[in-house]
């Protein structure tokens, strides 16, 4: 299931394992798991069908997870190539348990981009999957070379199918996207809309494959598996539903008023001093503490969390310098930053408070608990 990082703040490559055509390639810990399973299931299954010792059965299963990997990349680079084709960056590919993913460094800036680029991969695994039917029809029947193309063939034809299917985050997700992008104009629609597709084609996957193993079509071992990738894909089309609504409320992102206004106390002030000024100051609403120095310039500013942890009775004695962060420890950002310049430096810069400037001076403090209140109104949030 592949589309672009961009917006995936969570998900995180593994070890770099080297280049290629200038695209860092990661290994994700879960594609050990995956090469344990296919060596020793298919080591058997491979031994018993070749009559072959138990050690050449598993290099063949060692054999077929090398090729494997080997499509699934090539899959990748479809994207990969394609997207860097028409000028959007590419971080990495990375291999894990279910395939793998593209990260872009953004999205397609039209829907006929965005069409091409999610077609690329399953194009290349179709492509890849006729030349291995056509190695299986030309081999010899029960060698090594033929066991290994039918297997690639098989689960290229799979890939490149099942990838194509109409549902976020699937690439045929990402296709039926860019259709409604296109008749809609509207991507964020788009975008919800297939995504709900998605969770339906989550569901619709438990329950053929629930429906085959009634029927005694389907071994028992399919229906973890089948578990697993119906998870991720509610799971995917959930965040793609998710996102879709934070993008519609991006144009909201107003610095200007939703940064908090700063309140300047001296270094060395005591904390329960300082809020009682702050407090005074702008009683209808919140303000942010900004620690200035003997030449008032500012210094730090006090964090809120912090602050909140010291109990009333301590609050006199404590200054305020001792539950505050230094302001160059904090991301900054222009006042005049639109919404969707502030989700990039969110996502590159993970914190709790951002400093907000005009020019050279300091004007408010952005939480990003107001950010996230404001992207996602109904949205629980741990305080």
């Amino acid at each position: 299931m592949e589309q672009s990082r961009q917006s995936r703040p969570g998900r995180r490559p593994g070890l770099q394992v080297g280049r290629i055509f200038g695209v860092p390639l990661y290994l994700n810990a879960s594609i050990l798991l995956l090469a344990v399973l296919i060596i020793v299931l298919y080591g058997e299954l491979a031994g018993q069908r070749l009559a072959l010792s138990p050690t050449l059965g598993y290099l063949v299963g060692a054999g077929f997870v090398v090729s494997l990997l080997g499509s699934v990349l090539a899959h990748e680079l479809g994207h990969a190539l394609t997207a860097r084709h028409f000028g959007i960056g590419v971080r990495g590919i990375t291999l894990e348990l279910l395939g793998g993913y593209t990260e872009m460094d953004r999205d397609a800036p039209s829907p006929r981009v965005d069409l091409l680029v999610s077609l690329a991969g399953p194009a290349v695994s179709a492509l890849l999957g006729v030349a291995a039917v056509a190695a299986t029809v030309a081999l010899p029947d029960r060698t090594v070379a033929h066991q290994l193309a039918f297997q690639l063939a098989v689960s290229n034809v799979i890939v490149a199918v099942f990838n194509s299917l109409p549902g976020l985050p699937l690439d045929g997700g990402r296709a039926l996207r860019a259709v409604i992008w296109a008749v809609t104009r509207d991507r964020h629609r788009a975008t919800e809309v297939a995504g709900w597709v998605g969770r339906v084609l989550a569901v619709a996957t438990v329950a053929l494959v629930g429906l085959l193993y009634a029927a005694d079509l389907l071994s028992l071992l399919a229906l973890p598996l089948t578990a697993l990738v119906a998870l991720t894909i509610w799971h995917g089309a959930g965040q793609s539903i998710r996102l879709a609504r934070i993008g519609r409320r991006l144009p909201l992102i107003d610095l200007a008023r939703l940064a908090r206004p700063v309140f300047a106390v001296p270094t060395a002030t005591p904390l329960a001093e300082a809020q009682r000024r702050a407090d005074e100051s702008a009683p209808d609403r919140p303000v942010a503490l900004l620690v200035t120095d003997a030449a008032d310039r500012p210094v730090a500013v006090v964090d809120p969390a912090a602050a909140a942890a010291v109990p009333p009775h301590r609050r006199p004695w404590l200054a305020v310098d001792a539950v505050a962060r230094a302001v160059a420890d904090l991301p900054r950002m222009s006042v005049a930053t639109d919404g969707e310049r502030v989700l990039e430096t969110v996502q590159a810069h993970p914190g709790a408070q951002y400093l907000v400037t005009a020019g050279e001076d300091v004007v408010g403090i952005l939480h990003i608990a107001d950010l996230a209140h404001l992207l996602e109104p109904h949205r629980k949030m741990n305080t």
